[in-house]
Order: structure tokens, then sequence, then C-alpha cells
């Protein structure tokens, strides 16, 4: 009798999209691939679902056709992880993605309020690793956005972070003469 071979330890991105691809994961499976283990993504409340609203509108406003606007869609980050970001500004035009995930962003943007340690330690550290130039986490439970640039791949961190309040207003790096009011990417007027 030949012993089976063990099962691999973490899924590839290769394998996770395979089980999309066989129908073993559907559009109603709220998950997404960090560090080869797939993830439960946790439903939203109406404060996070409104600050997505709020950021496609405001990233749609200040980008125009530069670039594309992407909600809730795989961005394939390396050999592991395919995380769904909240909202993405992706590089080209929409027709460089009919066959294929990105597998790049100028921006990526999450919202946090229950996912915030993960959002903040994670994820950070995936979109680094990842080359990822700018990482914004919504922080709505401290109404502000944490600002994440200058990617260190091999430490998987980025070199500089800042936090940004209502008020400011914040430059997409990636495309001169882009920018957002932070109160425009936060629901309500404050929860201070």
């Amino acid at each position: 009798m030949t012993q089976a071979a063990p099962a691999e330890p973490r899924y590839t991105a290769a394998r996770y999209l395979g089980l999309v691809e066989a129908g073993v994961l559907g559009p109603d499976d709220r998950v997404e691939l960090l560090e080869g283990v797939i993830v439960a993504i946790a439903p939203q409340n109406p404060p996070h679902a409104a600050a997505i609203r709020r950021i496609n509108d405001a990233l749609r406003d200040a980008i125009g056709k530069r670039a594309i606007v992407s909600v809730q869609l795989p961005l394939i980050v390396g050999g592991y992880s395919v995380p769904e970001p909240d909202v993405a500004v992706l590089p080209g035009q929409q027709s460089d993605y009919d066959d294929a995930h990105p597998t790049s962003a100028l921006l990526v943007v999450e919202v946090a309020d229950t996912s915030l340690l993960q959002d903040r330690l994670s994820k950070a550290a995936i979109y680094a690793a990842a080359g990822i130039a700018e990482y914004w986490l919504v922080n709505l439970r401290d109404d502000c956005v944490e600002v994440f640039r200058a990617p260190e791949s091999v430490a998987s961190r980025y070199a500089t972070t800042l936090i940004a309040h209502r008020g400011e207003r914040l430059e997409i790096l990636a495309l001169p003469s882009a920018s957002v009011a932070v109160s425009d990417l936060l629901p309500g007027t404050g929860r201070a």
C-alpha cells in the first residue's frame, strides 16, 4: 500500500483560483486567500458599506479615466495571496483585465472596523511585499485614514505611515494632481 503525498500546507494563488474555476468556490462564498489560507470575509455593517460607496465615488471623481477603480474584486499579489480589497486603483484600461485578474495596483484601500488588526498588520504586510506603492486603511473606529507608503518588499512592511483626519486631503502618489478629501472617505460626521 502506497502512502498518499501530504496535502500542501498552504493554498497557492493558482490552486485557490482553480477552486473558483471548478465551482468549489462561488460568488456567494465571501472568502479571500491571504498567505495561503482561505479566510472568510465578515459581513458588512452599514458604516462599512457606506465607506466603500464614498471611497468609490471620491476616487472615481479624482481619477477620471486615468486609471480603473475596482471594488471588492480579486487582486493577485504573490504566489499565496488573492485578497479582494474593498477598493483598488488599477493601472491601464478595462480591457487589460478581460482575461486575467490584476496583479498590481496603484493604490489599495481597505475599510476597517471589526477587521482593523488584520487590515493593519496582515494585509499591510501582504500589500507591501507585493510592492503596492500606497495602501490606505479607512479606520472607522478612530474616524481617520491610515496611510502606508514606500513599500519594502523584502521586509513586508511600509517605511512610511501617517494618519489623515477630516479636513485634510490625500494625494494619490501614482496619479499627480489627483487628491481626495479625507471627509469624503468617511461615513457620517465623526463618531468621536
